[in-house]
């Protein structure tokens, strides 16, 4: 009897500090997601197609108000300047990871050049971060323009 009640003690002990452990770490998963978002939207803003290149998986898919694409053509929009993300006022993000994918949601106001004309929209921009060796990739980028501005 008394060597059972050890075993349970013990296995309550480890399952306490196991969750302690995975508590621990998602935090830091779910920082360093928020900050290769706002990392993102710097090198947009910047036009910097390179750090963006290495960013996006080479299948991810964009979805905005004009259409849906490929990374190859967002980033030919980026570089030629088709669309120009000025300016991405984050007033809110969460982060939820399952497993290996990272699914982000920002609610936005997006300053952007598009076509020539400047244009201020609120958004929800959902992204997608799936972790391949080691490293996160943007697998999704999508764009919902809200009815209501953005607040704080």
């Amino acid at each position: 009897m008394f060597s059972s009640m050890k075993t349970i003690i013990a296995g309550l002990i480890l399952v306490f500090f196991s969750t302690q452990l995975s508590v621990s770490q998602s935090p830091a998963n779910e920082q360093e997601i928020i900050n290769l978002s706002k990392e993102k939207w710097q090198w947009m803003a910047d036009k910097n197609v390179d750090a963006l290149a290495d960013l996006f998986h080479e299948k991810a898919m964009f979805v905005h108000m004009g259409g849906a694409w490929g990374t190859e053509q967002e980033l030919n929009i980026i570089k030629g300047g088709g669309i120009w993300y000025k300016k991405a006022e984050i007033h809110e993000v969460s982060v939820n990871i399952i497993d290996n994918t990272a699914i982000l949601l920002n609610r936005i106001t997006l300053l952007a050049e598009v076509g020539g004309n400047e244009v201020t929209n609120p958004f929800e921009v959902s992204e997608v971060y799936i972790k391949q060796d080691g490293k996160w990739k943007l697998g999704s980028l999508s764009f919902t323009r809200l009815m209501t501005p953005s607040g704080h």
